[in-house]
């Protein structure tokens, strides 16, 4: 029998980062995500690199994420449908373990002497991680507001956060430098991670959720989106980062950057690649010491302005260093949005609609890394990279500007506490 960390007593408790450590089913919830999005980045370069040795072809290189992408877009929704209907650590267990799967079965395959490795089956496997995932993200999201007292929330969505970025910048080194051995060590950790981190969720306790007598029908599979939009808060939080993410990202043009504008070789890449996430891991990281933010509205609108005007001095940027602190200081102020965003949902949306809302909010994630790249190379076909970059930050502080006026509740956001707070 499990019992709601959020009691009345435990909202009373101690709101320090050391009682949020001290709560053991959050501890078991951080590791099991560190362990997997560690095994997913490592993963991702090892399909990549493999597939690419196989064919030599960029575009089965594109379509080793693209068959891990299209699954999530389709059936993120009705995953988060199944969230709100089942136990979610239980969801999160079950699909880190297929993910384990996936990659013991590539161990397997390889171990035959590479007989039955080939194209197919690498883009089969890759949809099987997708669909994986669509499963795993609404589930995983809508976890913390059962592990954690509300006071608790904010620290604990920041700390979470950082053991994302820190598996985001460690994962593909590691996968790089293991890859040299042959690419089964590589699947072979993955498969232990994967299997390690749902062993971990077993440690994840939290009430069921209540029987819902909601008649199970698209309608409620799309109940997530109709709510979202009588919640002005909530939709403007996630279409903010929607289109942020959509006109402000360079990702897909760094290549351009470091080769023709910045004149620098791999190494430069690498650190180019590597300066958002490192900034976002110091935000997460002080963000996590910090007690629950108050004036989130202005916080959220104000570092998306801040992100356009990284991206603004990154494309007038012909200095490596320069450009590399541009990056830094853009995934530090996303970090903050991040945060702001994953909490107002937590926040925002009763239980019993939580996981659907966090699908919707996967899906405007998604659409918007996604499309956010083809918008970049779309624009520097036409401007070249500085102009797609000049044009995406002078977008990204337009939007800013106007969500101010269109959503004005979310701009007057007091502080991130649940509901019976001060706010």
């Amino acid at each position: 029998m499990t019992t709601p960390a959020h009691t009345p007593e435990a909202e009373a408790a101690d709101t320090s980062f050391a009682a949020l450590l001290r709560i053991r089913p959050y501890r078991m919830f951080w590791f099991t995500r560190l362990t997997t999005q560690l095994a997913n980045q490592m993963m991702m370069v090892a399909l990549g690199w493999q597939m690419y040795d196989l064919t030599g072809s960029a575009w089965d290189l594109g379509l080793v994420g693209l068959a891990q992408f299209l699954p999530a877009l389709l059936l993120t929704l009705p995953a988060g449908h199944m969230a709100d209907r089942l136990h979610r650590a239980r969801i999160l267990q079950a699909t880190t373990l297929a993910q384990g799967l996936v990659a013991l079965v590539l161990v397997l395959v390889l171990a035959s002497h590479d007989l039955w490795i080939n194209r197919e089956l690498i883009l089969l496997l890759s949809v099987a991680l997708g669909v994986a995932k669509a499963f795993q993200m609404p589930a995983s999201q809508a976890l913390p507001a059962l592990l954690v007292p509300g006071a608790l929330l904010a620290r604990a969505v920041a700390v979470s956060s950082s053991g994302m970025q820190l598996a985001i910048i460690a994962g593909p080194a590691i996968g790089g430098l293991l890859y040299t051995a042959g690419a089964a060590v590589v699947y072979a950790l993955c498969g232990a991670l994967f299997i390690t981190g749902s062993g971990l969720a077993i440690g994840i306790r939290h009430a069921a959720p209540v029987a819902s007598t909601e008649a199970r029908s698209w309608a409620s599979v799309f109940a997530g989106v109709h709510y979202l939009r009588g919640q002005p808060v909530l939709l403007g939080a996630i279409s903010l980062d929607l289109f942020a993410v959509l006109l402000g990202g360079a990702t897909a043009l760094l290549p351009m950057f470091a080769k023709d504008i910045l004149h620098t070789g791999p190494w430069g890449l690498g650190l180019l690649r590597a300066a958002p996430a490192a900034g976002a891991l110091a935000m997460s990281a002080w963000l996590s010491s910090r007690p629950a933010m108050q004036h989130a509205g202005r916080w959220l609108i104000g570092s998306v302005a801040i992100f356009g005007v990284c991206m603004l001095v990154f494309g007038l940027s012909t200095s490596l260093w320069l450009s590399i602190a541009a990056l830094a200081l853009s995934g530090a102020v996303d970090m903050v949005s991040v945060v702001i965003r994953q909490i107002l949902v937590q926040l925002e949306t009763p239980d019993a609609m939580r996981g659907r809302v966090s699908a919707v909010n996967s899906v405007f994630i998604g659409a918007s890394n996604q499309l956010g790249e083809f918008e970049s190379g779309a624009t520097a076909a036409l401007w070249g990279p500085v102009g797609s970059v000049l044009v995406g930050g002078v977008g990204v502080l337009l939007v800013a500007g106007l969500w101010v006026k269109i959503f004005p509740a979310l701009w007057r956001r007091g502080a991130l506490l649940p509901p019976g707070h001060d706010r």
